[in-house]
This record gives structure tokens, C-alpha cells and sequence, in this order.
């Protein structure tokens, strides 16, 4: 399967998650990221650090639903166009760990549930 953009753009597939990668691609691909320095990752993960500022501002500043909403969906945006600048599988990957996460125990922590692999208790 190709993961990179061209490989995206060239499915034909109509699943919600093809869409939404064809999508991605196709804006990674009218602003030529991957020519321009955007498929760098240590430039990606700046971004990122970015949005979820942003998210949280949002948040935590109680902007409206739609705001939060749009910020979620930038940071899931950039997400998507991450395992695109390192073709990876982000659907397989996703699915792979839901299933493990869904086998572990939920632990009470000073902030809320976390559903951890570790143990408080080291």
C-alpha cells in the first residue's frame, strides 16, 4: 500500500478514513509541503506544540464549542499529515493500539482515570 501523498490522491476507495487522508494529501500537495520543508518533522512537531497550545487556550479560555472544535480539528489535521511525511500507516496503527488499550485497566490518579500501562506503585 503507498502511503505517501500521490499514493493517497490515487485511491479510490470511499471509506470516511480514505476521504479524509485523500484530503490531507491533497492540501499537503497544493502547498507543496514535501518540496517547502513541510514534511520535516522537527518543524512538524513545532507546529504541533502550536496547536495544542491553541487547543488548550480554547479550552481553558471556555471559547465556544466551535472554536474547541476547530482547534481539535487542526490538531487532527496535522496528525493525519504526519504519518503522510512518514508514509505510516495511521489507520492500521490507531486500530492496533485501540485494541491494546481496551485490554488495560483504568487507575485512579491525582488528576482523574488514566488507562496506563504503568504502575503508580514504583
Amino acid at each position: 500500500m503507498d502511503l505517501s501523498v500521490e499514493g493517497w490522491l490515487a485511491r479510490s476507495d470511499d471509506d470516511a478514513w480514505t476521504a479524509m487522508m485523500r484530503g490531507v494529501a491533497a492540501f499537503h500537495q497544493k502547498h507543496d509541503f514535501a518540496g517547502n520543508n513541510g514534511h520535516d518533522m522537527g518543524y512538524r512537531i513545532a507546529l504541533t506544540v502550536e496547536e495544542l497550545g491553541e487547543l488548550a487556550a480554547a479550552i481553558t479560555k471556555s471559547k465556544p464549542i466551535d472554536e474547541v472544535a476547530e482547534e481539535m480539528a487542526d490538531v487532527l489535521i496535522l496528525l493525519m499529515g504526519h504519518s503522510l511525511a512518514m508514509e505510516v500507516d495511521l489507520r492500521a496503527a490507531f486500530q492496533a493500539k485501540l485494541e491494546r488499550i481496551m485490554q488495560r485497566p483504568a487507575r485512579q490518579g491525582r488528576l482523574g482515570v488514566r488507562v496506563t500501562e504503568y504502575s503508580n506503585e514504583s
